[in-house]
């Protein structure tokens, strides 16, 4: 009996650690291209995976099915048949920042306290919505202003700030609650909050100040690092606070930050 070739890609990414994310990513697209296929396994070519390819529009899906694909030959039958295939260029956007008077304005206009907590940890500590969910309570350490943040993306554990400002807010706030939830925003039963549900918190918010920008989870997290290089913070360490495996994904801010470049005096001024 032949084994199946996704099952054995599922098997090789369990024993690697490969977050359940990827794994449904990378199974996806390898099935979905076999189906395409319809060949053995030994009679694909370097050809029937550039058709496949050329048929997905969306380069971050494009840059998804070539790492998926990529990670099946190299690893699970052994045949090199990517050499020559490249990564599609990312095409650089500016993302989305708040001003520190909107993030106020946010904050402000918040009425409910959860809310409002939630919008200020988000902010002030830089984190991913996916990893925001996850943070449980013994996770903060308010003594040192620090919380852990366990296995974020590439299943890598660190630290992120705790603002002092929002230290005493945390403290009132776990010694109120009134259930035994383990995590620091809780949902139902012992779960925690989704995604979904901080998505259209932040999105209130942001519509009750008045703020014409298309605000999301990760507009916080762009505007935390933003402002702290503009504060002057260098720039490896927020790097580490955000979690970024490579420099160059932390670079990008360097290029989204517009103090410096309000700082310049125009020739035009001089004439």
């Amino acid at each position: 009996m032949k084994s199946d070739p996704v099952e054995n890609l599922y098997r090789e990414m369990r024993i690697r650690k490969f977050s359940l994310k990827t794994m449904k990513s990378y199974s996806f697209h390898v099935k979905k291209f076999l189906e395409s296929t319809k060949k053995p396994l030994d009679e694909i070519t370097k050809d029937d995976i550039k058709r496949y390819l050329e048929k997905i529009n969306n380069p971050s899906n494009s840059r998804i099915a070539i790492a998926s694909l990529k990670f099946f030959f190299n690893k699970i039958t052994k045949r090199k048949l990517f050499f020559g295939i490249e990564y599609p260029k990312r095409k650089f956007k500016i993302p989305t920042i708040l001003t520190k008077e909107e993030i106020k304005r946010m904050i402000e206009n918040t009425k409910n306290e959860k809310h409002k907590l939630l919008i200020k940890f988000a902010y002030g500590t830089g984190l991913r919505v996916s990893e925001l969910v996850n943070v449980k309570i013994n996770d903060l350490n308010l003594d040192e202003g620090l919380v852990l943040i366990k296995s974020g993306k590439g299943d890598r554990d660190r630290y992120s700030i705790i603002p002092q400002t929002l230290v005493l807010d945390l403290k009132n706030y776990l010694t109120t609650r009134e259930n035994s939830n383990p995590y620091l925003f809780p949902g139902f039963d012992d779960k925690n909050l989704s995604i979904r549900t901080i998505q259209k918190i932040v999105d209130k918010s942001a519509k009750l100040a008045n703020i014409q920008k298309n605000v999301h989870v990760h507009t916080l997290r762009h505007s935390f690092a933003t402002h702290l290089l503009e504060s002057g913070t260098d720039i490896r360490i927020i790097q580490k606070l955000l979690g970024h495996k490579k420099l160059e994904t932390t670079q990008i801010y360097t290029q989204v930050s517009t103090q410096q470049i309000k700082n310049v005096k125009s020739p035009l001024d001089d004439l």
